[in-house]
């Protein structure tokens, strides 16, 4: 493991000896997502100065939404556009907690950035949030001119739960002649496939825990909805045609198998898909930038291989 990421993770758990935590379920949701947003900020607060960020509305399923538009210093009147979502499980997360993050993708990829603010379970569960994902993306290239964005080169991408909704977004929109997506990131994506994976069942943290997943799945509460493989991109999920991918994972994830698993499934599909694994690094590890010099790099790694992907 890289030794700052052990570092810190050392030092969190000796703080926390002898005090054991209350289980999540006892937490009112907005005191986890109160602290996750402050962790996060914390460990980010060297992000690149040089990104302008506005805060705007944009369409969801069920009204407006809350979105962030990242312009990077010296940009064009037009440049490609990458439409990312935050990860947190579906439940946690939100603008401020990926700032840092949607930052440096800015300005190290120098494209546009729109970090949309979708609705969280367990208030708003599922399909809510993949429903905000989908119209969040319509409404990207129907008002593209308006945020500069160049509507032939439009990307999505997410991390963990946020990689989820991009893949979604990317079956979603596949056959729709309007809304051609050039490209899909997704930073070790929770695919939640048909059958638990090893790596599901081997790790347990660090970052992403057993408890914590399953408390995530019960916020999202897919449960048999007629929807639910839009959540749950297992095998029988028709990936064909969908774009050009990157996918990264972490070696030290609970989630590093099926991010795996599916960039070769969209391969096999015909689909162009890289994989890339960080094989010292943890979940969540791109919003931690302040923790590791690892971390930096790897997000400029990242940012040119998006940078190339989108011309």
């Amino acid at each position: 493991m890289d030794p700052h990421i052990k570092a810190m993770i050392d030092q969190a758990e000796a703080a926390a000896a002898g005090q054991p935590a209350p289980p999540l379920d006892a937490i009112p949701p907005e005191m986890i997502r109160a602290g996750y947003r402050m962790q996060r900020a914390a460990q980010n607060l060297n992000a690149p100065k040089d990104v302008e960020a506005r805060d705007l509305q944009v369409d969801g399923a069920d009204g407006p939404i809350g979105a962030r538009l990242y312009t990077p210093a010296g940009a064009p009147a037009k440049t490609p556009g990458l439409v990312y979502f935050h990860g947190g499980g579906f439940a946690i997360g939100d603008l401020e907690s990926h700032d840092g993050h949607c930052r440096r993708l800015a300005s190290f990829a120098g494209i546009r950035v729109l970090a949309v603010d979708y609705r969280l379970a367990p208030e708003h569960p599922f399909p809510a949030g993949h429903d905000d994902a989908l119209a969040s993306v319509k409404w990207v290239f129907d008002h593209a001119a308006e945020i500069g964005f160049d509507p032939a080169r439009i990307a999505v991408g997410g991390c963990s739960a946020g990689g989820n909704l991009a893949a979604s977004v990317s079956i979603d929109l596949k056959n729709d002649p309007k809304r051609k997506l050039a490209f899909q990131l997704l930073l070790y994506p929770g695919i939640w496939p048909d059958e638990e994976t090893q790596s599901r069942k081997d790790l347990d943290g660090p970052i992403l825990t057993k408890a914590a997943i399953a408390w995530f799945d019960k916020c999202l509460a897919v449960g048999d909805h007629p929807q639910a493989a839009r959540a749950n991109i297992g095998a029988k999920a028709d990936v064909a045609g969908t774009p050009p991918a990157l996918v990264v994972t972490a070696g030290y994830d609970p989630l590093k198998d099926e991010g795996r698993d599916y960039a070769a499934r969209l391969n096999a599909a015909g689909v162009k898909a890289s994989h890339v694994e960080y094989s010292d690094l943890v979940h969540d590890f791109y919003l931690m930038g302040d923790v590791s010099p690892a971390i930096t790099a790897a997000a400029k790694e990242t940012a040119a291989a998006l940078k190339a992907a989108l011309g």
